[in-house]
């Protein structure tokens, strides 16, 4: 951060982050930091209004982690935000497949760098609704840039990949992520191979796909084809360190609808009764079935660590309603979730410790 200023309020917002316990709200992590009655609006002033970068400081954030020698795997995750009524930057009403319910939420996408068992969030993206985008007050009201349009998860997702790619000097890093909820997730594993990026992503149960083999010609629903496959044993590695013996279910397929193209391997692990769980699809058709059960193991990590960023970091807690603000308060919040996890806890200093 250019100002001194900025760097100062930066400075209290993050210790107030680490140190203030339960619902982070403006006004209680002034009180974490200081008797002044000032520093509340000192605080809102410097995360909704200020002029300082989120890309910058996630720039940065992403350097302080890959300097410490990051799997091969890129994560991403989603982050559902509820929110009372309509005027939070971005809030609408979505479908959570997770819960099973509709909300009335911001949906944050965050990508992620692993570093052994623990994941750290180094970018973020907004998802921006019509309603949002096609609203000039709406926009006005809420300082939504120009440059800022309407995308599908898809595309936010493919955002992300060529944001941190950019940042990174690891061409082979796997994208990870769960998009069983995206109707058009085709665009999404297209544009990765455009990239020539491997992936490993959740799709849709009824993702049309066609089985190869001879007289193979007819599409068939992902989640019906692969159920019709014997099980496979395989052991994987869990986010806990400790591996377990599963049982998978595969099948080498290609998209439907499509010029042909090269071979997808679609996988599944099943339950104790027989049925099968997330359907993944993947172009890493050489790995064995342990490598790739590993790979998707880690998107429970992910959402582990956006768990812990809600509930010990105020990843739920801005109050502020701009888009500006809403950037700062997450690149925020990953900054004090990434030096926790990286460094352990501390010790929690008195207001009476001199800065």
């Amino acid at each position: 951060m250019r100002r001194t200023d900025q760097r100062k309020w930066a400075h209290a917002y993050l210790k107030a982050l680490l140190v203030t316990s339960g619902k982070k709200s403006v006004r209680r992590l002034a009180t974490a930091v200081s008797r002044d009655p000032s520093v509340v609006q000192s605080l809102r002033q410097f995360v909704s209004l200020s002029p300082w970068g989120f890309d910058e400081v996630m720039e940065e954030l992403t350097h302080w982690v890959t300097d410490r020698r990051p799997g091969p795997v890129w994560p991403i995750g989603r982050a559902v935000l509820p929110k009372r009524g309509d005027r939070s930057v971005g809030v609408h009403r979505h479908f959570d497949l997770a819960s099973g319910r509709t909300l009335n939420c911001q949906l944050g996408l965050g990508s992620f760098l692993c570093i052994g068992d623990a994941q750290f969030p180094v970018d973020w993206r907004l998802h921006l609704s019509t309603t949002w985008t096609q609203d000039p007050e709406r926009r006005w009201d809420a300082r939504i840039p120009d440059c800022e349009q309407y995308r599908p998860l898809w595309a936010d997702t493919l955002r992300l990949v060529d944001r941190l790619a950019a940042r990174s000097d690891s061409p082979s890093s796997v994208v990870l992520v769960d998009m069983s909820d995206e109707p058009d997730v085709v665009h999404l594993l297209r544009g990765l191979a455009k990239r020539h990026r491997d992936f490993v992503v959740a799709v849709p149960p009824y993702l049309a796909v066609l089985p190869i083999g001879e007289g193979a010609s007819t599409p068939a629903d992902a989640k019906a084809l692969v159920s019709a496959q014997s099980s496979e044993t395989a052991v994987v590695r869990r986010t806990d360190k400790q591996q377990r013996i599963t049982h998978l279910q595969t099948s080498l397929v290609r998209l439907a609808g499509g010029p042909p193209g090269a071979p997808y391997r679609l996988f599944s692990e099943t339950d104790p009764a027989g049925n099968p769980g997330p359907l993944w699809l993947t172009n890493l058709t050489h790995h064995t079935l342990a490598e790739l059960g590993s790979i998707a193991a880690l998107h429970a990590g992910t959402a582990d660590a956006i768990n812990s960023m809600e509930q010990h970091f105020g990843l739920l807690d801005f109050e502020g309603r701009s888009f500006p603000g809403w950037y700062h308060h997450m690149a925020l919040v990953s900054a004090a979730y990434t030096f926790r996890r990286l460094h352990g806890l501390i010790d929690a200093p008195s207001r009476s410790t001199p800065h």
